[in-house]
């Protein structure tokens, strides 16, 4: 990466920044011996566990295990209906479909990306129905609907309080995938508080991929709760199901997390609120500068949302041309995500068709992820806004 170029995403700054931090748990890991399991994990799940403000964190390998974990857990198992959206990673169907369950999408809110509860609602109404023991059934292969997964996506906390409010009226239980949400915050009306992300539902599955606001140098993920026994039965599922060495109460998983990453975790922890304070700032600093820029839509921040901007994306009508012209400035973009999941060869046979979920498909061909990380300089969002204008304006005007 030379001077004059902006990348998409800079791993390299806050690892240089806290070398000698994160070098020191190598060297304890060396001289200890201590790999998986033991004080490291169990200190980071008692730090996170504070941060996210629950009662309970189990640290595991990654955010796919997580929300795997969670969701059976909660009593999720085969043949059973979980319902999220199309607009997201594929790991949060592949977790679903992993605990032996099959994915039913709702289409997302057009302004926050997130799950809109009145599709929701209109699944629950229009494609369930009660069986004779009283449980939501589908109306196609008569699953029981057991758990609704709202993905916080890019930072930001879905409307949850509608949501839960589906869930309790039909009986169907909440998992939060909150991969992307570490430190997002939801005001609840019907709490009256502001509440955490990983701290709303009766689980939350989080990744700490390299990547995100909070991510290791490898891979690690964790479920929070207030649930003392989902808790007890995750911890029993990510270590081949024993609750006791070598006695198995059940068939689990090797999903645990090691000892080095969380130790790397919880030095990064010491730093997260800072740099989602950072990330807040640059967000700010967007959308004051895009405002005045017809032909970009900027994300919507509700009332009721701190984001914590894990990305900073942005609608334009010529995506393609876009991207180009930063290319060509040395300025790095991605896309999150290029096709939406009822659209993935993967999951052809679950029958989706196009038009299924139109805000979904209307977003797809739109959406640009900007430079977005803490260290990002004001000359460098000064010299990304100058870029995505003029560009936006030669599309305009062509």
């Amino acid at each position: 990466m030379t001077m004059d170029q902006i990348p998409f995403l800079d791993l390299v700054t806050p690892h240089k920044e806290l070398e000698s931090e994160l070098v020191s748990v190598f060297r304890s890991a060396l001289h200890s011996a201590s790999f998986v399991g033991g004080r490291a994990v169990e200190q980071f799940e008692r730090e996170f566990a504070v941060f996210c403000e629950v009662n309970e964190c189990v640290g595991v390998g990654n955010g796919t295990d997580a929300l795997r974990f969670a969701l059976v857990a909660a009593g999720v198992r085969a043949g059973d209906a979980v319902v999220t959206v199309p607009n997201t990673f594929i790991a949060t169907a592949e977790a679903i479909t992993q605990a032996g369950a099959r994915p039913y999408f709702v289409d997302v809110d057009e302004r926050t990306y997130n799950m809109n509860p009145l599709t929701l609602r209109r699944f629950l109404e229009n494609d369930c129905s009660r069986s004779t023991s009283g449980e939501l059934i589908t109306k196609d292969f008569g699953l029981r609907v057991k758990a609704i997964v709202p993905v916080h996506l890019y930072g930001q906390v879905a409307e949850m309080d509608a949501i839960l409010q589906e869930a309790e009226e039909f009986g169907i239980v909440v998992i939060e995938d909150a991969c992307q949400a570490h430190g997002a915050e939801y005001f609840s009306k019907s709490r009256n508080t502001w509440l955490k992300a990983g701290s709303i539902g009766l689980a939350s599955a989080f990744s700490f991929y390299p990547g995100k606001n909070l991510g290791a140098c490898g891979e690690a993920g964790a479920v929070t709760t207030n649930d003392v026994e989902l808790a007890k039965r995750v911890r029993m599922l990510r270590d081949h199901g024993q609750a006791k060495k070598y006695y198995h109460d059940m068939e689990g998983y090797n999903g645990r997390l090691d000892a080095i990453q969380a130790g790397l975790l919880s030095i990064k922890l010491k730093y997260v609120e800072e740099w989602n304070h950072q990330r807040q700032v640059v967000a700010c600093q967007y959308d004051k500068y895009f405002k005045e820029c017809d032909g970009v839509v900027t994300p919507f921040e509700p009332d009721w949302s701190r984001a914590v901007h894990h990305l900073y994306v942005v609608r334009v009508e010529d995506r393609e041309r876009l991207q180009a012209e930063l290319a060509r400035q040395g300025i790095g973009t991605g896309i999150h995500y290029p096709v939406p999941l009822h659209l993935q060869k993967a999951y052809a046979h679950l029958g989706y068709r196009v038009g299924d979920f139109p805000v979904t498909e209307k977003l797809t061909p739109q959406i640009v992820s900007l430079p977005m990380f803490p260290q990002l300089t004001k000359q460098q969002i000064d010299r990304v806004v100058a870029a995505v204008t003029n560009a936006v304006s030669q599309s305009a005007s062509a």
